[in-house]
């Protein structure tokens, strides 16, 4: 399928200040973003995705240095997401480490970089300012919001924050909250980068180092949790790195244990520590049934979208029990939801990857809101 070829970011700088959850503010921001297709002239076919820990506003396309989005094969011309038919935009959040304000950047009360200064996030702060970006661009309403993980969590929050905003709610490989077992993973990885030498508080940009340690440590565990078991087995097995063993605690013996430094090594050269504690703990912190004594349902009873909700099998982090209690609470709304559970075997980050089931299923819903923009 045809490619979007080169896509070049934009910025929008906020001067007043956004009110977060927490009870601060974070003063002035530039958010940077991308946007895809043409706006039609009644401003009806604009899409939102919204974006997962490690990702950005670099949706699809190819940037500067020739890297494609992270969405790509799904977003573009005659894709699922269409860019000949949606006008596509995608937005760095505050606090993330692409470009938007966050944590390496001045803090205006110091001069300095706000490193751990810079103000707690939650999945709300992240809706409210992408509002704020649609509002400057001139889009009342969404035709749909969608994500996937932590950016299925922002599209279910739209539904609620701003429910006359969007008309569709693509959720996919998420849940309505982190499970015990979940805020534990997260706990582990900050952890591991706060207790890194390099990390001085959170203040290392000051020292010029990186705490490059505790993030590789941070991503190799959050990588585990983002593959099934039986595709792990299928891509590794108990594979040897070598013809013999060394019999060494410290060297790599396995080939499983090669590819989790690789893919450490890697991230701790392009992410920021306090970016990813920052967005950890912001998918600590969503719950929207919180304020409703526990009851999702009760939460969801201000939305007003049509939903579709994707869950994979395999996926042991987000598993398809936590799509269907989503699903359960809409349906005692009397929502309109449409549910999609894909037999996969890539775990979590089957939401990524080209499953023709998924790509269809998506296809087929985007088509149907294509025909409503017409």
């Amino acid at each position: 399928m045809a490619s979007l070829g080169l896509v070049t970011p934009q910025r929008m700088h906020f001067a007043e200040p956004l009110p977060l959850r927490s009870g601060a503010a974070l003063a002035e921001y530039t958010l940077v973003y991308e946007t895809y297709g043409t706006l039609n002239a009644a401003r009806s076919n604009a899409v939102l995705v919204c974006h997962a820990l490690n990702a950005s506003h670099h949706v699809a396309g190819e940037d500067a240095d020739g890297q494609r989005g992270w969405w790509d094969n799904l977003v573009g011309p005659g894709k699922p997401v269409d860019t000949d038919r949606f006008f596509v935009i995608g937005v760095n959040n505050p606090g993330s480490c692409f470009g938007s304000t966050g944590p390496m950047h001045t803090n205006p009360a110091t001069g300095e970089p706000w490193g751990a200064d810079f103000p707690v996030m939650t999945v709300e702060d992240w809706v409210d300012a992408q509002a704020r970006l649609l509002d400057r661009l001139g889009i009342d309403q969404l035709a749909a919001v969608l994500g996937g993980s932590l950016g299925g969590m922002q599209a279910l929050s739209w539904s609620l924050r701003h429910p006359a905003r969007l008309r569709h709610c693509v959720a996919v490989a998420t849940a309505p909250n982190l499970s015990a077992q979940n805020i534990a993973f997260n706990e582990v990885a900050r952890r591991a980068i706060v207790t890194d030498p390099d990390f001085h508080g959170g203040h290392f940009y000051r020292h010029g180092v990186v705490p490059a340690r505790g993030l590789r440590v941070a991503r190799m565990i959050g990588h585990i949790t983002y593959l099934s078991d039986d595709s792990m087995e299928a891509k590794f097995g108990r594979q040897l790195r070598e013809q013999t063993l060394a019999y060494s605690t410290q060297a790599i013996e396995f080939q499983i244990e090669s590819y989790l430094r690789h893919q450490g090594e890697k991230f701790a050269g392009y992410f920021d520590a306090n970016t990813y504690l920052l967005i950890t703990r912001a998918l600590d912190y969503f719950d929207p049934a919180r304020e409703h004594g526990g009851s999702l349902a009760r939460a969801f009873v201000p939305a007003q979208a049509r939903f579709l909700l994707v869950s994979f099998t395999t996926d042991w982090r987000f598993s398809p029990a936590r799509s269907r209690e989503i699903v359960k609470a809409l349906v005692d709304n009397r929502h309109s939801v449409s549910y999609c559970e894909i037999d996969a075997p890539h775990g979590h980050d089957a939401f990524l990857l080209d499953d023709p089931r998924y790509f269809a299923a998506m296809r087929a819903y985007f088509d149907n809101i294509a025909r409503e923009c017409a």
